[in-house]
């Protein structure tokens, strides 16, 4: 019996407008193109890359803070449509929830924990009664790992790891399926990234969360991710579970992005794949393939085509004119 996919996301994009001088004409900034994904419940997607390669953008058009300018989005059975300045169904927005990179600034300075953690009951919940939004915030708080005197007291009172964790009770208050995570531990010291991960880790098994795990750090997405997007200026470029893409990565970008991983074996050597030059400018796209100019395989043919998603394996599938796909298995 096959599972239902809790998120699924079909030739997801986003497009930006800008605008140049009064004699110019627009230009349009492909932001996120053709993402294309399932997503289930209790699985973790990670998806990773550089700067500037369209994570974030797919963050926000998942949680629907933005809405994507063409493709299709369909959470827990139900389409998304949205045109701009349209607000999602209540309901969607109580399935999807997002946890931001930065403690620091995601939380309200002027509120008490208990404060902000009642708050999506108060505007969702309305049939709960004050004692009732009080008890469920204290439990809450007791699940991510805090105390109950730490109810009444302000985000400056806390540590970063104490301050994720209360961005990550508030994101829990609405029992959603699916948490999107933008860089959740980058901002923290590597002994608390390891309790923040155990406690996300202990989260999923609880409730059957499904994770988007947004992140540049690939030790960290080695071990907690089933499968992984690796994204290029705005496009997959390589998908499949974590542990054959990490294992055998395929695409020349994510050969480099795993060959610069610092390896804890001072007597394993890796070799490195350098790239060259610094991604391309977004109003100035490169003819063909994206990743031809800083690529160490790229030939003349590279610069005439931009080559599609195509599945190598039953898990693999890859964007890249060097790398044997099905198609071309069945050509030759």
């Amino acid at each position: 019996m096959s599972r239902e996919a809790v998120l699924r996301a079909r030739h997801l994009t986003r497009y930006y407008e800008i605008k140049g001088g009064p004699f110019s004409k627009p230009a349009t900034v492909k932001a996120l193109n053709e993402a294309s994904f399932e997503l289930f419940a209790g699985q973790t997607l990670a998806v990773v890359g550089e700067s500037g390669c369209g994570k974030s953008t797919l963050a926000r058009v998942l949680t629907m803070i933005e809405p994507p300018t063409s493709g299709e989005l369909t959470i827990n059975g139900q389409a998304v449509a949205l045109k701009p300045g349209q607000r999602p169904p209540a309901a969607l927005r109580r399935e999807v929830q997002i946890i931001f990179q930065n403690p620091y600034g995601s939380l309200n300075p002027r509120k008490t924990v208990a404060t902000m953690l009642e708050e999506p009951l108060k505007l969702n919940r309305r049939e709960m009664s004050a004692s009732e939004r009080r008890t469920a915030a204290l439990e809450m708080i007791e699940k991510v790992g805090l105390r109950p005197e730490h109810a009444d007291r302000y985000p400056h009172m806390f540590s970063g790891g104490q301050r994720q964790r209360i961005a990550i009770a508030r994101a829990l208050m609405l029992n959603p399926k699916i948490l999107v995570l933008d860089e959740p531990v980058s901002a923290l010291d590597l002994s608390i990234q390891a309790q923040v991960l155990n406690l996300l880790a202990d989260l999923q098994e609880e409730f059957g969360l499904a994770y988007v795990f947004i992140s540049h750090d690939l030790s960290v997405v080695r071990r907690i991710a089933d499968d992984v997007i690796v994204m290029y200026f705005g496009q997959p470029v390589e998908t499949g579970p974590a542990e054959t893409v990490f294992s055998q990565p395929r695409h020349p970008y994510t050969q480099a992005l795993f060959s610069a991983t610092p390896v804890a074996d001072p007597n394993r050597r890796r070799e490195r794949v350098r790239l060259k030059g610094e991604p391309p400018s977004p109003l100035a796209p490169p003819p063909g393939c994206p990743f031809a100019p800083r690529c160490h395989r790229a030939t003349e043919a590279c610069s005439r085509t931009d080559p599609p998603l195509e599945p190598v394996d039953d898990a693999v599938s890859v964007a890249c004119i060097h790398v044997e796909t099905r198609a071309s298995q069945a050509a030759s």
